[in-house]
């Protein structure tokens, strides 16, 4: 009789665990992890602070409204400061001790070159919020990003300036991983485009005064304009330093110079400035039929009214990274991360801040040369460049 009772006691106690972790799968169950890598304090703050405050929002507002198949998700922060060091550490951490399923970010080309080859070897999901184009190319199984090529970019600034009858020019950029990348497509690009560069000066990513470069560069006979390729705050010391010397030749930006602190920083010499960006700092000129407006102005409302500043084309790029992210969880309709890397691989026609993303097995960035407008500063602010 007892051995009868402590059987059929145990079945109930198998039937009642069965049915408790029954009821937990069908509330969602654990959460899932995504992890992100992003310079929220020092010199790329400017980048790491609008992805974090983005990607913080997103996940609230996608966990308020229950989450992913009715799982939460809880994101994995890790501030590294700038430092390709630290985001080996962290990205460590995430794979080895938190396990996350994908990590967004890093903030800067150089971190992420830094931790590419590390997510390739343990098969882990990154989705690049830096731009350099050599972090998708060649073309990495685990390895994505979200802003627009390099090359694109520079295909803006060619086509843009031979538009303008402008064919010798002048470069400037920065010694770090996005600078060089930028550099390397500028040279390779120009013959093809019919560009001649006649200075190529690099510079000291901390660069306080560039007064001695530009003099060298208006000493350069023939220079029509001046391209600097950065995203470091030496963009704003450009046009300032041009302007005290009198240089009034164009000067264009890299995409990195989509926020308006540079703007503000550069003050009246940033006015004529061009430079190819994303449609996000320009929403309000756009028809209301275009694919991209309606996220494009509801990010911008939510962002500015939660933070209250100016949404920037940086945070944009965290937008995206975390978005691809999460509409390939929904496809794949589990956290397996096998499945969530082919959906990413498919996504298609999905609308982001950047452009409208066209995944495949040899894009990796999923952006043609329509995610791009020329873009100028007029009576200081961003508006879509007019011939």
């Amino acid at each position: 009789m007892k051995r009868t009772y402590l059987l059929v006691a145990g079945i109930c106690a198998l039937g009642a665990q069965c049915l408790t972790q029954n009821i937990h799968a069908a509330a969602g169950g654990d959460s899932i992890k995504i992890g992100a890598i992003f310079s929220v304090t020092g010199p790329a703050s400017f980048l790491g602070a609008p992805e974090e405050k983005t990607v913080r929002l997103f996940v609230d507002k996608l966990n308020a409204a229950g989450g992913i198949h009715g799982r939460r998700v809880e994101l994995v922060l890790k501030d590294s400061g700038g430092s390709p060091e630290k985001a080996v550490s962290f990205a460590k951490q995430l794979i080895e001790e938190e396990k996350v399923l994908a990590i967004i970010g890093p903030s800067t080309s150089g971190e992420t070159m830094q931790i590419k080859a590390l997510c390739e070897e343990n098969e882990m999901i990154l989705v690049s919020c830096a731009a350099a184009e050599v972090i998708v190319n060649p073309t990495a199984k685990y390895v994505f990003k979200t802003p627009q090529k390099d090359s694109q970019a520079v295909t803006w600034i060619y086509r843009t300036m031979k538009d303008k009858g402008v064919r010798k020019i002048a470069v400037v950029s920065s010694n770090d991983g996005f600078g060089a990348a930028g550099k390397k497509q500028l040279e390779d690009m120009a013959p093809a485009e019919g560009i001649e560069i006649l200075a190529n000066e690099v510079y000291d990513k901390q660069a306080t005064d560039l007064t001695d470069i530009l003099t060298k560069i208006k000493g350069t006979r023939g220079v029509q304009a001046i391209v600097n390729w950065s995203i470091v705050p030496a963009q704003s010391i450009v046009a300032k330093n041009m302007r005290q010397l009198g240089m009034e030749m164009p000067l264009f930006q890299s995409h990195g110079f989509g926020n308006r602190k540079y703007v503000e920083q550069a003050g009246v010499a940033a006015e004529g400035t061009l430079f190819p960006a994303g449609r996000l700092l320009v929403v309000d000129e756009l028809p209301d039929n275009h694919p991209q407006k309606a996220l494009l102005a509801a990010y911008k409302k939510d962002y500015e009214e939660t933070y209250k500043e100016d949404v920037s084309t940086f945070g944009g790029h965290a937008y995206d990274a975390i978005l691809v992210v999460t509409e390939a969880l929904k496809r794949a309709r589990r956290p397996d991360r096998a499945r969530v890397r082919d959906a990413i691989e498919n996504l298609k026609g999905l609308a982001g801040t950047a452009g409208v993303f066209n995944f495949s097995p040899t894009d990796h960035t999923g952006l043609d040369l329509t995610s791009f407008e020329m873009l100028t500063v007029k009576d200081g602010k961003f508006a879509i460049y007019r011939k």
